[in-house]
């Protein structure tokens, strides 16, 4: 009685899998479209493309595009038992790794260029050029690489030369599967988020200052890139709620497997996806001009409001 009690209960386990995957695909399907819609919308007009912010938006849309495709790729394979080499696992790795720290990253320098567009208005045309936007945008990739490097070196360090060349189950877990290596990711992840905080933070204090001073139309503009700012912190908040997840359930697994699934789903779809295409998509559609360029490219030219940019 009990074998056939166990066997319904794996087979229930493996139809609830099955489902959240089936849903999963839908969700993934429809962000990964708005995305490019976003995408294709930065793209359509040359202003987008030489100017600071709308750039590093792009950044964004991009790493949040591949790191959906990727993550999503990667968990189809796990759940099915797909096995792959360990050194190419390493490389899906390093990718969605990469993607995950650009984002936040991204964050924090257009904040910064919110914060010199109003604190350093003057100084906005020379710091905020194209050929600085060039400068930024390595220094993001290269900032955004080197946790990624940390957290691989200690797998590393703890794995045998014989491992990479093993067939595996690829999961992000894999890479931290001692706890000392699992603490010692999460110090990283809070460090740089540390600093993104009290970078955002430092750029809030000192626009509001600026808006309080203001007034007129310059109040209006200054206190809209205040709203620009704290939506930022609240995409960055999202983005250390991810990283907080793990943490919560690998706690819940050793209560129960069925609530430990169902909580990895939510956090999945609710901290790790949902950002990835909401966030931009009311960033974007706060930004007029932005938002007069996806009328126009989503109805096919049906929308006629003349789009002027400055």
């Amino acid at each position: 009685m009990s074998d056939n009690a166990s066997v319904a209960g794996g087979v229930s386990l493996r139809a609830r899998i099955f489902e959240q995957i089936i849903i999963t695909q839908l969700i993934v399907s429809i962000f990964f479209m708005i995305n490019l819609l976003l995408i294709a919308t930065v793209f359509s007009n040359q202003v987008f493309l030489s100017t600071m912010r709308y750039i590093l938006f792009l950044i964004t849309l991009v790493s949040d595009s591949v790191f959906l495709i990727l993550s999503d790729l990667l968990l189809i394979l796990y759940n099915i038992y797909f096995t792959m080499q360990v050194s190419l696992c390493i490389i899906f790795y390093l990718i969605v790794c990469q993607c995950m720290f650009v984002t936040p990253v991204t964050l924090t320098a257009m904040t910064l260029e919110r914060y010199v567009a109003i604190c350093l208005p003057l100084r906005h045309p020379e710091l905020c050029s194209l050929h600085n936007t060039q400068k930024c945008i390595l220094i993001i990739l290269t900032v955004s690489s080197v946790p990624c490097f940390i957290i691989l070196s200690t797998f590393i360090a703890a794995a045998s030369s014989s491992v990479y060349t093993q067939h595996k189950r690829c999961s992000m877990g894999m890479f931290v599967s001692i706890p000392w290596q699992n603490h010692f990711k999460f110090a990283v992840y809070q460090f740089y988020f540390f600093i993104m905080s009290i970078t955002i933070t430092f750029s809030y204090v000192k626009i509001m200052k600026v808006a309080k001073a203001a007034s007129g139309e310059n109040k209006k503009s200054t206190w809209k890139g205040l709203r620009t700012v704290i939506l930022h912190a609240f995409q960055l908040l999202l983005c250390l709620i991810q990283l907080w997840c793990p943490f919560i359930e690998s706690a819940i697994i050793k209560i129960d497997l069925l609530l430990y699934i169902n909580v990895r789903y939510f956090d999945y779809v609710t901290f790790i996806l949902a950002p990835r295409c909401l966030s931009p998509l009311i960033y974007g559609l706060r930004d007029e001009k932005f938002l007069n360029a996806l009328k126009y490219l989503a109805l096919c030219g049906l929308y006629k409001k003349k789009i002027e940019f400055t």
